[in-house]
């Protein structure tokens, strides 16, 4: 489990597809994990296979390439990395798996005074979790949701969160992994029994 608060960056040094899985190869500053350990991608929760330096190995399943924005990694390509969270650590965020229940596309991402905004498409089926002032995770970012229509919302990003993301990466139909508050999940199929 994680807390939607990034804690670095790391960048795909190499894909290799195997059988309709993938293993990914990652290049970052994050340190002490070890072998076995989750480390959550870009929302994506990935079990550490091999470790070498500064560069760590995680295998991704059929099933995570299709539900996420894996199947688009490329070389190059910067993701967002934060360790699970350990018993008595700060939860800044809010409760992130890091199981992605779908994908989503930026609408639009621009300045306002110092922070930015930033306006997003989601399937309809999961508007009865997003709700004003709940959180969410995109990219394993937790975000405050401001707005909500029938199937977009938007966020306000405050500068921190803009420059030590991927969030200044974005442009317009991006593809972003997105995973709902786990509470407003729970509170929604508990109210439905």
């Amino acid at each position: 489990m994680f807390s939607g608060i990034i804690q670095s960056q790391g960048k795909i040094k190499k894909l290799t597809r195997e059988e309709k899985s993938l293993v990914v190869e990652i290049q970052s500053s994050l340190k002490g994990y070890k072998l076995g350990s989750s480390i959550c991608c870009s929302g994506i929760c990935l079990t550490v296979t091999s470790i070498k330096k500064n560069t760590f190995k995680a295998d991704i399943s059929y099933e995570t390439i299709n539900k996420t924005n894996a199947k688009y990694w490329k070389v190059g390509k910067k993701i967002n990395l934060e360790k699970s969270l350990k018993v008595g650590d700060e939860i800044s965020g809010h409760f992130v798996f890091g199981h992605i229940d779908t994908t989503c596309s930026v609408e639009e991402l621009y300045k306002i005074g110092s922070s930015w905004f930033l306006s997003f498409i989601f399937p309809k089926n999961l508007k009865k979790f997003i709700v004003q002032k709940g959180s969410i995770s995109l990219n394993g970012i937790s975000l405050t949701i401001n707005n909500v229509k029938t199937n977009k919302c938007h966020c306000m990003i405050i500068p921190h969160t803009y420059k030590h993301t991927d969030i200044h990466t974005y442009k317009k139909n991006e593809i972003l992994n997105l995973e709902v508050d786990m509470l407003a999940r729970y509170a929604h199929s508990s109210k439905n029994r």
